[in-house]
């Protein structure tokens, strides 16, 4: 490997860092004879997990930081001075070869900023998985991005290769869209989406008339929004995702808390670190609307637009909601159970399972894996004394459940600012 490759290496790597919708799908791609790699066990550049928790490395790069746009968020800027560089197609695939067989990677996540035009970049992004595909029979995974703006023709060939394809919709409002990035529009990131939808509910229908029809997009699709750039709530920002996530090829909203790499542009908030509480929260109430059956507007509302930085999402419902608590885990139903503080998914259905053959005592609900921290305020039981969040109020659990947290952090900051002395 030269050391002119090395060097559009490090800076196209550099430049992709900012993209965190790069998380491996658990999609199955099995080797073949003759064939390069696979997506089914492996070793856990860019570390991200699969569906079944393992980790699987990518590299994560882009085509060219070279682009025509110029976003005021984006580091890549038409505008900015700062290195650019752009690989070709035949040395994107070598690299990625090379990286493979020294054990480097297992996957690609393959991105770019939009050079001449949509079709032109995408063309030559569509180009490099489908030379690892069919030239070097590469079986590991690929996630490709879809360049908003560009024609159904690539999209449709590039969804036969790639495992993912994400288009990222950035900035949830049109309107905050279009004072941050003037030269995009809502209409150019959902069109693709569209396509991606499109190409995947075909495939389904294909292969169920034909066994080796081929697939299409078989990881689905994903997106990811800037946090704290614009003015939007968290109720906005969910009220999108949970949208998105009607559409069945959507699978993962990724929520990025915004970092200023442009602090020059007036247009653009002054921050100095990226809100990741906020960012944290975000995921939680994601998860919430994933796997527990939440929906958006019971998460945040009109009165409580944003969510509470202090304590969890699901948390912060229950103590909203007292009259739905206690709840009793030897009768409840599994969606109520679900709804209780400290029981996850995995937790609540060994409960459901378990108690076919007894009723459950504090002492079971422990080794199950429940955080009685938080549930033993608001679930009933044989042994539990009454000491549920109606006795004790929903202020008085806020507050024994935040106080350690506040203790600990004022203890790190003092910890900080006593200089060290041998």
């Amino acid at each position: 490997m030269n050391e002119g490759i090395l060097e559009k290496l490090k800076i196209l790597a550099e430049s992709a860092k900012y993209d965190v919708s790069c998380a491996s799908s658990g999609t199955v791609r099995r080797n073949t004879s003759g064939g390069l790699g696979n997506t089914v066990g492996g070793m856990g550049i860019c570390h991200s997990f699969t569906d079944d928790g393992r980790c699987v490395s990518l590299l994560k790069i882009m085509l060219t930081n070279h682009c025509m746009y110029d976003c005021a968020y984006c580091i890549n800027r038409r505008s900015n001075d700062h290195p650019r560089a752009t690989l070709s197609v035949n040395e994107l695939v070598e690299l990625t070869i090379e990286f493979y067989r020294r054990n480097y990677i297992e996957g690609l996540f393959l991105s770019s900023g939009v050079m001449r035009s949509p079709d032109y970049t995408m063309e030559r992004m569509v180009r490099v998985v489908k030379d690892l595909r069919t030239v070097h029979r590469f079986n590991g995974y690929i996630h490709l991005k879809s360049i908003p703006g560009c024609s159904q023709e690539l999209v449709n060939e590039g969804g036969l290769y790639a495992d993912r394809m994400s288009v990222n919709l950035e900035i949830p409002t049109e309107q905050n869209l279009k004072l941050l990035a003037p030269e995009k529009d809502f209409q150019s990131v959902f069109t693709p989406m569209r396509y991606i939808q499109q190409g995947m509910l075909q495939s389904l229908e294909d292969r169920r008339k034909f066994r080796h029809a081929p697939r299409f997009v078989p990881a689905g699709q994903s997106t990811q929004m800037i946090v704290g750039v614009t003015s939007e709530t968290d109720k906005e920002i969910l009220t999108i995702s949970s949208a998105l996530y009607r559409r069945p090829s959507m699978k993962r909203v990724y929520y990025s808390g915004y970092i200023p790499v442009n602090t020059y542009d007036k247009r653009l908030p002054a921050v100095r670190q990226a809100p990741l509480v906020r960012e944290n929260r975000l995921y939680q109430a994601d998860w919430l609307m994933r796997f527990y059956e939440f929906r958006a507007d019971e998460i945040v509302d009109d009165r409580f637009p944003n969510l509470d930085p202090e304590i969890d999402p699901k948390l912060a419902w229950a103590l909203r909601h007292p009259e739905h608590f206690p709840v009793d885990v030897n009768t409840a139903d599994y969606a109520m159970i679900l709804r209780v503080p400290g029981i996850g998914v995995k937790s609540a259905k060994l409960i459901v399972a378990a108690r076919r053959y007894g009723r459950l005592t504090s002492a079971q609900l422990k080794k199950i894996g429940i955080v009685m921290k938080k549930a033993q305020y608001f679930i009933t039981c044989r042994e539990l004394p009454m000491n549920t969040v109606h006795e004790v109020t929903p202020e008085y659990v806020r507050r024994i459940l935040t106080e350690p947290k506040k203790r600990k952090m004022a203890a790190d900051e003092r910890q900080l600012t006593i200089p060290w002395t041998e």
